[in-house]
């Protein structure tokens, strides 16, 4: 960037120049390696943002809705067993009010928030047999593997702070691990990924909705004819109260200018509908799943349904094995209606069209 040095009242012709640079940076991404097993004894993990992670879900209604419906999509139909593996799972009440059902949506719903979830197995000590399932606090527990990266353990860190973890063999603890890649010893949150879209949508939404209010209470700057501190707060005390009940205040002319800034308000709706859009796209729930469907045509809904069963069913298929594999059960999820065969029925009657597609639904032009 070149500087202007004078040298005369108008002289431009010496210029130099300095090391300021405007040139923007490159977007990046840092780099980031597994959290694997260690060349030591024993590796231990804790999720260090599990209760961030649990803030944002309790606070952003849109990420809840998400999670909660893909649940509920995932395990709310119910489930099929044996006839002696049904009556294990309906004498299950988890904390003491919790049924089989609402303790898989509880173990789908936090292997979501924290990439992981995690229940205590209880069986009867001389049996063997299944008589509960307690969903523990992802955020107090901690994951330990062998030099390896076998699971050696599980250690419930006491929330008071006292010295007295509770220690679980692997068999005594079912484990949900959400999209583990690599060597990973702990599974993947959705919201780890879609946090910048979160906070960028409800900045957006917190700085309208502040613009908004300027127009209906605009920000009006006062001038007073005076420096005395006891006047100017004299007058603070009195605007104050009339701004708050409403009243008409008398002052003598040439004592107090008022000034209103201009605001000007720019229309954000498009910025804010486009990080939702892409929001549910990084959550992994298309939003005509939730409800969302005002902006969607008949055949791009279909599509969202057709191509969200893929994802419900792989969780559901995960959960079932799990199941297997770790409680020695073997249940299977009743799955929501598929459009599969209604699709492919509309291609049959319309070809020409694509997969589920109305005449209309190719014509370019805005959908309605």
């Amino acid at each position: 960037m070149a500087t202007i040095s004078n040298s005369g009242p108008t002289n431009i012709g010496t210029t130099s120049t300095s090391n300021y640079t405007d040139n923007l940076d490159d977007y990046s991404v840092d780099a980031r390696s597994t959290e694997g097993p260690a060349d030591q004894f024993e590796t231990a993990w804790t999720n260090t943002k599990a209760t961030q992670w649990f803030g944002y879900y309790k606070t952003i209604p849109e990420l809840k809705k998400a999670i909660d419906f893909h649940a509920t999509w995932c395990v709310g139909q119910g489930y099929t067993a044996d006839p002696e593996t049904q009556v294990i799972l309906e004498h299950i009440t988890g904390w003491g009010e919790d049924t089989f059902n609402s303790i898989c949506w509880n173990m789908v719903v936090n292997k979501k928030i924290y990439g992981d979830a995690f229940a205590e197995i209880i069986r009867d000590p001389e049996s063997g047999e299944l008589i509960n399932l307690k969903v523990l606090d992802p955020a107090s527990i901690k994951i330990v593997v062998d030099r390896k990266g076998i699971l050696k353990r599980y250690e419930q860190v006491n929330k008071t702070g006292l010295k007295n973890n509770l220690t679980f063999e692997p068999k005594d603890i079912l484990h949900l691990c959400n999209d583990r890649v690599a060597d990973e010893i702990h599974g993947t949150s959705v919201i780890e990924a879609c946090e910048w879209i979160i906070l960028a949508r409800n900045e957006a939404m917190d700085d309208y909705r502040k613009v908004l209010h300027r127009n209906v209470s605009p920000l009006k700057i006062v001038h007073l004819d005076t420096d005395n501190q006891t006047k100017i707060n004299t007058f603070i005390s009195m605007w104050e109260k009339t701004v708050k009940d409403k009243e008409t205040i008398f002052i003598p002319k040439g004592n107090v200018e008022v000034e209103i800034p201009n605001v000007q308000l720019q229309e954000p709706t498009g910025w804010i509908r486009y990080l939702e859009n892409f929001f549910y796209v990084a959550v992994g729930v298309p939003k005509v799943i939730v409800g969302g469907s005002e902006e969607f045509t008949e055949a791009s809904s279909k599509i969202a349904y057709l191509s969200y069963e893929m994802q419900y069913k792989r969780e559901q298929s995960e959960f079932e094995k799990d199941f297997w594999n770790q409680v020695q059960l073997k249940i299977k999820f009743e799955t929501p209606v598929s459009l599969k065969n209604e699709m492919l029925q509309s291609e049959q009657k319309q070809p020409e069209y694509g997969v589920g597609m109305q005449q209309s639904e190719t014509q370019p032009g805005k959908n309605e």
